[in-house]
């Protein structure tokens, strides 16, 4: 007889032993969510997983020293590891960055190849330490020391404080850095700031959670939210709340089905970005049903008609889905899809 699976009922009456992980997914994925609304905007969705594996090769490294050299953990401790690899290699892409876009995925190509190879090389110096070289690479927040959960909570109200603060100028640099600059913006200053408060997170997110998940919380809840949202600033909150609930429901799933936790949040995270897709793809076909019905009853354009008035040369037209109706006396006539460039 096959043994049953847990239910929600048994993880809740278990709250005191699984409270620190699961919501550490929750603050880990609501933070990175955030951010990764400007990795995607930037069109720079490995960033996240380069400096991820730079931080698992950092801390890979503070075991190492720990173990080989009897370096004393409060010296080489993994966070301090994980930290200072990440901003190392920010440091490399911001010096690598350019116009031109080979180059930029060439820094991140190589810094994720480096902090990959480099993690799985170092493990099989630190034998007895393999176990939390996985955990690294593919997620497997089981348990979560308080002091972890903690910083990890310290951390995610700083930064978010901070990008509270500069979220104009932030949204501004990811968007348009030209225009940003001809405003008088300090790009430089402010791209410094959003590069480095990301490789900080990632790093912190990495030793807690995992490589995998980290690289899903900063790519998927972002896509979501700029699907869903009618501008960025919007946009920013629904990313930390889709992050927060992926990071959060993809641990329950994991104890309910007995998966591993990393997997089990991207994983979560990846469906749930396959049906708000699917689920906007219906709305749009219901939409210009509608639209084609409410027409075809003899629907009349005028300044009360329910559809946004847009000018057009010397005429006024009228916005049906991303198509322009011009209405004269005799019929409606398409002109056409929008054009927003």
């Amino acid at each position: 007889m096959p043994e049953s699976l847990p239910n929600l009922t048994d993880f809740f009456a278990s709250w005191e032993l699984f409270r620190e992980p699961a919501l550490a997914g929750a603050a880990g994925g609501a933070l990175l969510g955030m951010l990764g609304i400007y990795v995607v905007l930037r069109r720079m969705v490995f960033l996240s997983a380069a400096l991820s594996q730079a931080a698992s090769l950092g801390v890979s490294l503070a075991w190492l020293a720990q173990v080989r050299w009897s370096v004393p953990a409060w010296i080489a401790s993994p966070t301090t590891g994980g930290t200072a690899a990440s901003l190392i290699a920010a440091s490399a892409m911001l010096a690598g960055r350019s116009s031109v876009a080979t180059r930029r995925d060439g820094v991140l190509g190589w810094v994720y190849l480096f902090g990959a190879a480099g993690t799985l090389a170092v493990g099989t110096r630190i034998v007895q330490e393999v176990q939390d070289i996985e955990t690294l690479l593919f997620g497997s927040g089981v348990a979560v020391l308080p002091a972890d959960f903690a910083s990890l909570v310290q951390l995610a109200i700083a930064i978010g404080l901070l990008h509270l603060w500069l979220h104009r100028g932030f949204i501004q640099v990811a968007t348009d850095q030209d225009g940003a600059r001809v405003r008088g913006l300090p790009t430089r200053l402010l791209d410094t700031l959003l590069i480095v408060s990301l490789a900080i997170a990632v790093s912190v997110c990495t030793r807690i959670l995992g490589a995998l998940p980290v690289f899903a919380f900063t790519v998927l809840p972002a896509m979501a939210a700029l699907s869903l949202a009618v501008h960025v600033t919007q946009a920013l909150p629904i990313a930390a709340l889709v992050g927060g609930s992926c990071g959060f429901a993809g641990y329950v799933v994991a104890y309910r089905y007995r998966l591993p936790v990393g997997a089990s949040q991207t994983l979560v995270a990846v469906l749930l970005v396959a049906a708000v897709h699917l689920v906007q793809r219906a709305l749009s076909g219901l939409l210009a049903l509608h639209n084609r019905k409410h027409h075809d009853r003899g629907h009349r354009h005028g300044p009360d008609c329910g559809h946004p008035a847009v000018p057009h040369g010397d005429h006024v037209d009228y916005l049906v889905g991303d198509h322009l109706h011009h209405p004269d006396v005799e019929a409606c006539h398409d002109h056409g899809k929008l054009d927003v460039t």
